[in-house]
């Protein structure tokens, strides 16, 4: 089984090559935890393009939590605009803000119980930071890991929860950092949750297409 995924994840590393990655992947180069937690919560129902855009202009004002509280919530709106729901992220951003000043002198927790203490932080937002903020071996489970997951046959599962936690046991450590990039843009481009490009997959031979009714 191993040895198939690992096949599988070679695979899928060489066809995503001349696709864009995921916007908080772009974010977290400059290896700084705020930011990639900052951007994921801007990335939520939200384009790659506008979040990565949006965290341009807002990084440029406020990159940490100090300089961030100091915006008044409406030119923090102004900021992130056209984000999904840009005013409810204005609010939570500058709560999580003032939470991480208070609590750890302006430092992200790095543990997943820290996080998940802020509000606004579920679990995916939780382990991508972890992984793209801290480098800390982590398995972020969003809608495309879970559909590719389940879908390649590697789990049968029904919740992102559950998906984390099978993952874990097949997946090596060593790749449950780069898990969530290469299945997003996967996703993204080929395996699509409606009908998939599967003429075009590079791993056709090892999917088990498991509820795929329609491909391309």
């Amino acid at each position: 089984m191993e040895d198939k995924i690992l096949k599988t994840i070679k695979l899928v590393r060489k066809q995503i090559k001349s696709f864009k990655i995921p916007s908080v992947t772009v974010v977290s180069g400059q290896k700084d935890p705020y930011q990639v937690l900052i951007s994921c919560i801007l990335s939520l129902r939200t384009k790659d393009k506008t979040t990565v855009e949006a965290s341009r202009r807002l990084f440029q004002v406020a990159d940490n939590p100090y300089s961030m509280v100091k915006l008044l919530q409406r030119r923090l709106e102004k900021l992130i605009y056209p984000v999904g729901f840009y005013r409810n992220k204005s609010r939570t951003i500058l709560g999580i803000s003032a939470k991480i000043i208070k609590d750890s002198s302006g430092r992200v927790p790095h543990t997943l119980e820290g996080l998940l203490a802020l509000n606004g932080v579920g679990r995916k937002t939780a382990n991508l930071v972890l992984g793209l903020g801290f480098n800390i071996p982590a398995i972020c489970v969003d809608t495309h890991v879970h559909r590719i997951s389940n879908r390649l046959g590697w789990v049968k599962t029904k919740k992102p929860e559950e998906t984390e936690e099978a993952l874990k046991k097949i997946i090596p450590r060593r790749l449950w950092i780069d898990l969530n990039t290469l299945l997003v843009t996967f996703g993204q481009n080929i395996c699509l949750p409606v009908s998939p490009f599967c003429s075009k997959c590079h791993v056709y031979n090892f999917c088990k297409r498991v509820g795929v009714k329609k491909m391309r």
